[in-house]
């Protein structure tokens, strides 16, 4: 078939050159940013309670992202009658924020510090975490901005205000969140069983606003039920991949059996992303070395491809 330039260039198969996040230039000068999409690695992991292991998580992501890269075409949906991420969309790799290690308020000034540098070139912050702590200094960069919600895909609630004297480990970035003057209100989604939150955040929680959902209750509203519950508007999204049934995500630290399947998920993201603007992503709790089978990682990667098509595809034109 003409067009599709396949012939052209190196093959490049995905076990070929350097695996930055679907093998998309790196962009090494933060000040240089010049695309639609960057990516950035947060690999801190300090902010856990059991086990550690998502500071690898954006070497993991990165590297299983291989598989997904279109070349020179993009990635034709059949289903849809698609082709998402052509080249008009233009994605760089920025590398990793740089972690101190023992040092959180460091670690995150430094992950605030790349969002802030992708937002002032105008293009769409995805940061790839770490433990869910990073989403802390990730919506702190939004700071001065109009006011957006936050969706929220998650086994835990992640509201707790403080744990000995604890305020920016993962167990409270949704709290974090929740004091934020731009953070117009959260939906939670996939909440379930024995949380780390205990039932004073619950209230807290929808004290101020939140919609919380279990998956079984998520299952019931069906896709576009728990859609049209998300309103309309700027939307930031954080998943973590503790979410998803540990059945097909066993890499993390804090693994909840009863949790979401992979269409679950996306067919809730494909909506939100037709009904609302998304300003930011991320993805967080991959711990690749609980997976030794990688699925864990290609999850995460291809929801995260999957969804940055859909959000250009429902734009007019690539955010410039």
């Amino acid at each position: 078939m003409a067009g599709h330039g396949y012939e052209s260039g190196r093959l490049d198969l995905p076990f070929v050159g350097i695996a930055t996040f679907a093998k998309r230039p790196w962009q090494p000068d933060w000040s240089a940013i010049d695309a639609d999409v960057a990516i950035l690695g947060a690999p801190f992991d300090a902010g856990t309670q059991w086990r550690a292991g998502a500071r690898q998580g954006p070497r993991g992501v990165r590297e299983a992202s291989t598989l997904f890269a279109f070349g020179h075409a993009g990635a034709y949906d059949h289903e849809d009658d698609r082709v998402y991420l052509g080249p008009e969309v233009r994605i760089v790799d920025i590398g990793d924020a740089d972690i101190v290690h023992t040092d959180t308020l460091a670690s995150h000034a430094n992950i605030r510090a790349g969002v802030e540098a992708i937002r002032g070139a105008g293009a769409l912050p995805v940061v790839i975490g770490g433990d869910h702590s990073v989403n802390i200094p990730c919506i702190e960069a939004f700071e001065g901005t109009e006011p957006f919600h936050l969706l929220q895909i998650d086994a835990h609630l992640d509201f707790v205000d403080s744990r000995h004297g604890v305020t920016r480990g993962h167990g409270n970035p949704m709290r974090r969140a929740a004091e934020k003057p731009w953070v117009s209100g959260l939906t939670q989604l996939g909440i379930r069983n024995v949380s780390s939150t205990a039932r004073e955040g619950y209230a807290d929680a929808r004290a101020r606003g939140a919609d919380i959902l279990s998956v079984r209750q998520a299952r019931r509203l069906g896709a576009e039920g728990v859609a049209a519950r998300i309103p309309e508007g700027r939307l930031y999204i954080t998943i973590d991949i503790d979410a998803f049934c540990p059945s097909i995500a066993p890499g993390t630290g804090t693994p909840s059996h009863g949790g979401f399947l992979y269409y679950e998920v996306l067919e809730v993201l494909q909506l939100a992303a037709r009904r609302c603007d998304v300003v930011g992503i991320d993805l967080v709790e991959v711990a690749p070395d609980h997976d030794p089978t990688g699925s864990t990682q290609i999850l995460a990667a291809q929801l995260l491809l999957n969804l940055l098509g859909f959000v250009f595809d429902a734009r007019e034109k690539p955010l410039r």
